[in-house]
């Protein structure tokens, strides 16, 4: 840690900084477990190159979910976007969550999602991650999938050449499709979503409480949030199932799984390539 950012947390803190030991953090930001004087402990990260408003967008996502009062979520401690950080409370994490805790997570994540959001995307129109893809208002969730994720990210790949011809292609013919494909669900109000919810963004402390970091926070689908905890694993069935029986989904959601990832699939492919591109396209063709 540089003396600035050693200076500007002291100063934001109103404690001096007695030692920074790195952590991981993410792919893009560069994390520190903070002792102060006095003893306590908190989490920092920061970021070179940070985007503008990057860290202020995070902090605004966070507040935002922890005023649903449902998913424990860390406070903001202190933010800044010059120079770049994040200060959070730091927490001691478990190895392993009890299907006790999983399905207590269950729970709270449907009572959080049914706190609502004011429109589908943001109201303050900040773009979502290093993506920075767009967030403008929408009044339905057909509109804000198709004209917020998947179109721009079709046309992400087609610049960068992370999709093949077909694949973009098959995702502007499912965008135009999306009321069809979702049927009744198409009609779901707006739900208070992380946005970002695979597992290494929940947090299980050593009392067994799940905790949310790192959200891309957003009005959407509430599918989108559960097909990203079904992306990479991580999440015991009994949220599932607690989910299900709290805040019961509509018919068919099952089959509407792929949809939902289509988009964090795609944003894989971009960033990292390798077998996302073909992960991708077998979603996409599952609408077709």
């Amino acid at each position: 840690m540089d003396d600035r950012l050693r200076d500007a947390l002291s100063a934001a803190l109103g404690a001096s900084v007695r030692r920074a030991d790195p952590v991981r953090g993410g792919d893009v930001a560069t994390a520190y477990r903070v002792e102060l004087d006095g003893g306590e402990v908190v989490f920092a990260k920061t970021h070179d190159a940070a985007p503008p408003g990057f860290f202020t967008t995070e902090a605004s996502g966070l507040e935002w979910l922890r005023a649903a009062d449902a998913v424990p979520v860390p406070q903001v401690l202190a933010v800044s976007d010059d120079p770049a950080f994040l200060v959070l409370p730091w927490i001691d994490e478990s190895r392993r969550s009890t299907a006790d805790g999983e399905a207590t997570f269950g729970r709270l994540l449907a009572s959080m999602h049914r706190s609502g959001a004011p429109t589908f995307g943001r109201v303050d129109r900040r773009p979502t991650g290093s993506r920075s893809l767009p967030n403008d208002p929408c009044d339905t969730w057909a509109e804000f999938y198709a004209e917020r994720r998947l179109l721009p990210l079709a046309s992400m790949a087609e610049a960068s050449g992370a999709l093949a011809g077909g694949t973009i292609e098959g995702m502007r013919r499912v965008a135009a499709r999306l009321v069809e494909v979702a049927g009744r669900s198409a009609a779901e109000p707006p739900a208070r979503l992380h946005g970002d919810l695979w597992g290494g963004n929940r947090l299980v402390d050593v009392e067994g409480r799940s905790w949310l970091i790192d959200p891309a926070c957003h009005g959407g689908h509430r599918e989108f949030d559960l097909a990203m905890m079904r992306l990479f694993g991580g999440f015991g069935a009994a949220a599932f199932e607690a989910y299900d029986d709290a805040h019961p989904l509509a018919e068919g959601w099952d089959e509407r799984v792929a949809l939902h990832q289509i988009a964090p699939l795609a944003v894989h492919a971009i960033k990292f390539g390798g077998g996302y591109a073909a992960a991708t396209d077998g979603a996409v063709r599952r609408y077709l």
